[in-house]
């Protein structure tokens, strides 16, 4: 088996390869797809943006260049269509500080997930990847707001703030909407480690940032397939769901007692 690449090497492999600049979740997409890694953590794109934003940051030599929020180029490569020596009518802003992070409002979030890919107790483990091949994060004691489904339509918005997203889904299970809802869809506040756990909500949220991400929020949410917008880099912190291990053990042991009993 081929020794994983570090990240930089990684990065620096698929930048070189690539045509155009990348989004840094392109550059996580193709790292995986190449297998130039195995090692991924829970959070692969964060980790791609972390390492290639501290680079431009600190590192006056840094082999990369920004060229829009999140989409990055090697140094040494000329970027289409830019003009490094025209004057701006408008303030250059350093975008580094807020890259180096995860989305700083909604930090995760999962659309239609499948109420039948979880084994329901009172404390469900909610598990999703960033990408296929990356650590599963349990999302059960996640805070923030969900939306639960009847096929596409939207039959109920709730918020977890006192309870956890996971028993507040629990507890729909067997409340008035029990009967109702089939898929569910999340987004979340806490901040997601590389370890696959759960961090502190912040205390303080920059008002500035709150629009775009109730915008973003809004565009999931209810204009999924007609705006591609997807604001501000959301779809970088999006998690598939993965089904709960017991449920194929649940399976697995009603087949083998099928087919002892027709023995």
């Amino acid at each position: 088996m081929a020794k994983d690449l570090t990240w930089r090497e990684a990065i620096d492999k698929v930048l070189g390869a690539a045509g155009t600049p990348l989004h840094y979740k392109e550059i996580t997409d193709k790292i995986i797809a190449s297998r130039l890694r195995s090692n991924l953590g829970a959070t692969p794109a964060a980790t791609v943006n972390a390492q290639i934003s501290t680079s431009i940051k600190h590192d006056d030599a840094s082999p990369y260049v920004r060229v829009d929020k999140g989409t990055f180029t090697l140094a040494q490569r000329p970027v289409m269509g830019t003009s490094p020596d025209k004057e701006k009518l408008t303030p250059t802003t350093d975008a580094s500080d807020e890259d180096e992070e995860q989305y700083e409002i909604v930090s995760s979030f999962g659309m239609f997930w499948r109420r039948e890919a979880i084994q329901w107790v009172a404390t469900p483990q909610l598990l999703g990847m960033q990408q296929l091949g990356a650590i599963p994060v349990d999302f059960n004691k996640q805070l923030g707001i969900y939306l639960l489904y009847d096929g596409r339509e939207v039959i109920y918005i709730g918020r977890t703030t006192d309870r956890p997203l996971g028993r507040r889904l629990f507890e729909h299970t067997s409340d008035r909407m029990g009967a109702r809802w089939d898929r569910f869809s999340w987004f979340g506040l806490r901040p997601v480690k590389d370890t696959g756990l759960l961090g502190e909500m912040p205390a303080t949220y920059d008002a500035a940032k709150m629009i775009p991400a109730l915008e973003a929020i809004l565009i999931e949410a209810f204009e999924p397939r007609q705006n591609r917008k997807r604001g501000d880099d959301l779809s970088a912190v999006e998690y598939i769901q993965k089904e709960d291990p017991e449920i194929q053990k649940r399976k697995s042991k009603a087949f083998v007692q099928a087919v002892m009993e027709k023995m």
